[in-house]
């Protein structure tokens, strides 16, 4: 079947599946976006296969010769230090469960090369679903408290979270 696809042997396999594991994680994202943006929720799911696609992707990785043990072990500590961040800023209330889950599950595929960039961009978009709050935008679900009038509460920055690991799989597709 490789053959057939002119694929050729065992490492253009691998890279295929490093392209399908990238593929899973920009679509995952999308949907953990616009679920939060529906909801203002994510669900557990989402974040758990956002890291079951990382485990293959480093597999293949590995196999490519594109990876080595020590940079795995880098993404693993960059996932695990913007989870503890994220926990500090979870406990002042300025973010939900959700994003701390998929800020750190997203962060596995950001690693150290892309750590920034990742960030930045999620910082950069979520700053500006903030201000389009604070003008009025109706962003998020509504919510009905006495009476009819919708008021808006939180900002559901999944969008945000979503732009920014977008960003990482574009930059990881263009370096295959």
């Amino acid at each position: 079947m490789a053959a057939a696809l002119g694929l050729g042997g065992r490492m253009s396999l691998l890279a295929l599946l490093q392209v399908c594991c990238v593929a899973a994680f920009a679509l995952l994202l999308i949907a953990a976006g616009w679920q939060d943006l529906r909801t203002m929720r994510i669900a557990n799911g989402l974040s758990i296969a956002v890291v079951a696609s990382f485990i293959p992707w480093a597999a293949a990785g590995l196999g490519l010769g594109r990876m080595t043990v020590a940079e795995i072990g880098w993404s693993v500590g960059c996932a695990l230090a913007v989870f503890a961040i994220s926990i500090l800023v979870f406990a002042a209330g300025a973010i939900g469960g959700g994003d701390v889950k998929l800020l750190s599950a997203a962060s596995l595929f950001a690693g150290p090369t892309h750590q920034f960039d990742f960030l930045a961009i999620t910082a950069f978009v979520g700053g500006l679903l903030g201000l389009a709050l604070l003008a009025g935008v109706p962003i998020g679900p509504a919510r009905q408290f006495e009476g009819s009038t919708p008021l808006r509460s939180g900002l559901p920055y999944g969008p945000a979270i979503a732009a920014g690991g977008l960003w990482v799989a574009a930059s990881l597709v263009r370096a295959a």
